[in-house]
């Protein structure tokens, strides 16, 4: 199918169903959906965006890899580039995969995709990658996410499910009708709603959150900002990574004054003796009372006296954020978060029990489809080796090196090839000057983009990929209604080609290319994904069109599986649909990770505490809590330079929130730009100042694009504003080894001399042959 010049196309993104305007090669407008109720900012990052001067414009070599060969480099992210042919980068690259499979076996390639690069169900570049790397014989993988690194691990012990507490969780429409009070640990972030994983046709939170108030409802929302709830709320402000202290201190009060459902724990949850003794002291002699939670989080200790009476007395909802487990033993809060609900027996009660991810993304919430996706096969990679997602670094710095992870012990294998495709480590990952010398080690890294993000910078083969606008696409995501025709908006850009095609050129070249395509082009993978999914909806009673009337309708609606409750169905009959755990029931406390014996992850939720925090001693040398949490404008790192994100920077640097004292403690104002810094790293911001947010914290979203200001230093001040230069690259615990990026602890001082420029958009030096 081509695409006629300057017409309407409709597509599909993370952040919304639009349509777009274009003339010349490029968008020139966007317009949500009309049916959206609440459409994102972020599409305003659309426009512009096909031709930016940030494009890769053609395949691209790193000097020093295509003079020397193969082989570990500290001129990743400084040294130019070389322009070379499509047949050549073909070459070249099948070639070297061949020598790292046949020299070093292929758990030697590490394919370190990530799944944000495209709502699309074929051009998703994770699942292009994966199938190429399977077909190839397998590669070192990565389990989990930075998003859900802990919860993905702990949630499975405790409730014996992870995805269902987001695809199957209790609908808002179920909150708004019968929920009395929400009590929300990070709050519910509604600019976080903006994006889904596969596209979103509708923001529903808002508009629910109006509702449950209209009826009388009540939000208490334990956060250091206060807008992490958007309109009427009661506001506490913890120290930040205190939760857990403040939930012991709430079930302390229910159980000490038998406000607990004693009914429910015992029928329903295995461990509640083992961790009664812990919260009244009678096992370490320190009662978890709200005095003692009052010196640690400094949340008054009688307020949460008074919440935990209020929260027995009436319907209520206990939600933890995913922001929460993004921390050192960040199991502990959705884990006390379980406890805490089990103990207000609400569980599979409409409008009550637990949730997790309100406001973390636009899942949480919304109705399912009944059916299963339309889905590129991957296959089976036959190589076992694995890492959680966030041990990148240690797997490239410590290969043979053992680890503890989910009660087994591993291996970091000997990583010599990168495979990157979708994505960009620098925004998800910590201790940015640890990862450069990381990825220093391999001996090829090969990246996929459409942009020169700081990932292809610090490549040695560059592929240039076309964006979701460039290309037909299918999308549909399991919570909402709507399978999208992703019309091809404007022609692929200079020289870049969709990610399929390049793997079908490179399986073609490595043996294996009729199994890789199928015989299918891309449009022909297109309708047999169609045809795979529309037998599921006939047979539901749908009543699906053709594929072309769907291509040219633009869209078809699905069935939802409207008012769930989650965990109503154990609720109802807990011997019939028992919970997938070791008892069926829920574990309060769980033998399994209490036989692992981890010393930072012990069998029953507890308050450990943080290394990095306003109550340690780090704190006194940088007494600033840097919250490091998803931006407004943009979803992670993509589209970083688009108009949206663009008019937020102050002085071309990423905005940071600081409060009226501790601005005016160090001479700072509005607009002014600052160093921030630790002993990791330090970067420049520019200056909003804020009193919705504690005194001692500040908040410096991620996502602006790594800028160092000596590409060849590892250590450089990052000009534009990435706060991964200053978080720890530690694991959650044992168990998980999740990411602990969103707190950090820092000081700030103005800066003082002539700013650097901020070149995180201009491309590299690059050369011809």
């Amino acid at each position: 199918m081509t695409t006629a010049p300057n017409r309407r196309r409709q597509h599909m993104s993370h952040w919304g169903m639009f349509t777009a305007e274009s003339v010349a090669g490029e968008v020139t407008a966007v317009h949500p959906y009309e049916g959206d109720s609440n459409p994102s900012p972020m599409l305003g990052n659309l426009a512009g965006s096909v031709r930016s001067r940030a494009r890769v414009s053609g395949p691209a070599v790193r000097r020093g890899w295509l003079e020397n060969g193969p082989g570990p480099s500290d001129r990743r992210g400084a040294d130019e580039f070389v322009s070379v042919s499509w047949d050549e980068l073909t070459e070249l690259l099948s070639r070297e995969l061949r020598r790292v499979v046949d020299t070093h076996g292929n758990n030697a390639i590490f394919g370190g995709s990530y799944g944000w690069a495209s709502a699309g169900r074929f051009h998703h570049a994770q699942s292009q990658v994966h199938r190429f790397l399977n077909q190839l014989g397998g590669y070192t993988k990565s389990v989990h996410s930075y998003s859900l690194g802990a919860t993905g691990v702990i949630m499975p012990r405790v409730v014996g499910t992870h995805w269902k507490l987001f695809a199957r969780s209790t609908s808002w429409d179920v909150i708004a009708k019968h929920s009395d009070l929400l009590v929300s640990f990070g709050g519910v972030p509604i600019k976080n709603t903006g994006v889904n994983a596969g596209g979103t046709s509708d923001h529903p939170t808002r508009g629910a959150l109006d509702a449950f108030r209209a009826r009388g409802g009540k939000i208490v929302s334990f956060s250091p900002l206060r807008d992490d709830v958007d309109g009427d709320c009661e506001w506490i402000a913890p120290v930040p990574g205190t939760d857990v202290a403040i939930m012991l201190a709430l079930a302390f009060v229910l159980a000490s004054e038998d406000l607990h459902d004693r009914d429910f724990l015992d029928r329903f949850c295995v461990g509640y003796e083992r961790f009664e003794d812990y919260l009244l002291g009678r096992a370490d002699g320190v009662p978890k009372d709200p005095r003692w939670a009052q010196k640690i989080s400094g949340a008054p200790a009688e307020f949460i006296t008074d919440l935990a009476r209020r929260m027995a007395s009436g319907r209520t909802l206990v939600t933890v954020t995913w922001s929460l487990q993004r921390i050192k033993h960040g199991e502990q809060a959705p884990w006390m978060g379980v406890t805490l609900a089990a103990m207000l027996g609400q569980f599979g009660l409409a409008g009550g029990g637990f949730g997790h991810g309100y406001g973390s993304m636009n899942e949480p919430g919304l109705a399912p489809v009944p059916y299963p996706l339309p889905t590129f096969s991957q296959g089976v990679n036959p190589v076992p080796d694995f890492i959680p997602v966030a041990a990148i670094s240690d797997l490239l710095l410590s290969p043979g090196e053992e680890f503890d992870y989910d009660g087994r012990r591993l291996t970091y294998p000997d990583i010599r090839l990168v495979y990157w495709a979708g994505g960009n480590p620098f925004h998800h990952h910590q201790d940015l000057p640890r990862l450069r010398r990381a990825f220093a080690r391999p001996d090829t890294i090969v990246v996929h983009d459409p942009y020169w993000t700081p990932m292809a910078r610090n490549a040695d083969i560059v592929v240039p990929s076309t964006t979701s606008l460039e290309r037909n696409d299918l999308s549909c995501t399991r919570n909402d209604p709507l399978l999208v025709a992703m019309q091809q908006v404007v022609p692929p850009f200079a020289n870049s080609r969709d990610d399929y095609d390049t793997f079908a050129a490179l399986a073609s070249a490595l043996g294996f290319g009729e199994q890789f395509t199928e015989g299918r082009s891309s449009q022909e993978w297109i309708e047999h994904l169609y045809g795979q999914w529309r037998p599921f909806v006939d047979a539901d009673g749908g009543n699906t069109p053709t594929f072309e009337d769907f291509w040219s309708d633009g869209h078809y609606r699905m069935r939802t599986e409207d008012n769930l409750v989650l965990f109503g169905d154990f609720r109802e009959d807990p011997e019939k649909y028992p919970l997938s755990t070791p008892s069926g029931k829920i574990e309060i406390f769980s033998e399994t990770i209490e036989s692992f014996g981890y010393d930072d992850c012990a069998g029953h939720p507890r308050w450990y505490e943080p290394d990095e925090w306003l109550g340690g001693p780090r704190a006194t040398q940088f007494p600033l809590h840097l919250i490091a949490n998803q931006p407004k404008t943009r979803l992670h790192s993509q589209l970083d330079h688009g108009a949206a994100s663009q008019a937020s920077k102050i002085q071309g640097r990423e905005p940071i929130r600081m409060h009226p004292d501790a601005a005016a403690a160090r001479g700072v104002s509005a607009g002014d730009v600052v160093r921030v810094l630790n002993d990791r790293g330090a970067c420049l911001a520019g200056v909003i100042v804020d009193s919705d947010l504690r005194s001692d914290v500040v908040q410096l979203s991620t996502g602006a694009w790594y800028d160092p200001l000596d590409p060849a230093d590892p250590d450089s001040l990052c000009v534009h504003g990435n706060p991964n230069v200053l978080t720890p690259d530690v694991g959650t615990s044992s168990l998980s080894h999740g990411c602990t990026g969103q707190h950090v602890l820092v000081q700030i001082e103005k800066f003082e001399g002539v700013l650097p420029p901020v070149k995180a958009f201009d491309p590299p030096v690059l050369r011809s042959r």
